[in-house]
């Protein structure tokens, strides 16, 4: 990836759905990204929810809490750090925000069908029952339109293979 402030951090924000791989992969990319571009901060949504004590997880919340995101990642890579965060806030405003609002920002969409999540088992909340607040149950999520590179994860290949063409995309992206 070229930066297009090199004054400042790259956002590399990892989103899909709860269950999708992304905290998984962007764990595994992370040494190849400070390799690659410097000082790098690995966060995911799950991260701040627990330090900020925030565990309300209605449409409405989920919004307010998707500024904080990204507010937060802009404080970062302001400071000419690199931040990888996965997480799942799916909503256009909060991409279309990092997009006019972070200089360096690179959009990766972790796509998996919500059908092959739960046959696969991964999350625990797609099999509670009655509890409101699931998004691709309850909260229809606004998948990404236009993100800059696309892992598809039908749970067919590992999350090191996935984490491989992952770091092959943001390389050859300019």
């Amino acid at each position: 990836m070229k930066k297009k402030n090199k004054n400042k951090g790259i956002l590399f924000w990892v989103t899909g759905l709860s269950g999708s791989g992304k905290t998984v992969i962007a764990e595994k990319i992370k040494k190849n990204i400070i390799k690659d571009y410097g000082p790098t901060l690995l966060v995911s949504g799950d991260d701040l929810r627990q330090i900020f004590k925030f565990n309300k997880y209605t449409a409405k919340e989920r919004m307010v809490l998707g500024k904080y995101y990204c507010n937060f990642a802009k404080f970062i890579t302001n400071q000419k750090i690199n931040l990888i965060f996965a997480v799942v806030s799916m909503t256009n405003s909060t991409r279309n925000w990092n997009r006019r609002n972070i200089d360096n920002y690179l959009e990766i969409y972790i796509k998996t069908d919500i059908k092959a999540i739960i046959k696969a088992k991964k999350k625990k909340i797609y099999h509670k029952k009655n509890s409101g607040d699931i998004v691709g149950i309850d909260i229809k999520p606004e998948l990404p339109i236009n993100p800059d590179i696309i892992i598809y994860n039908n749970f067919k290949k590992t999350t090191l293979t996935l984490s491989k063409e992952l770091i092959k995309k943001i390389r050859s992206t300019k």
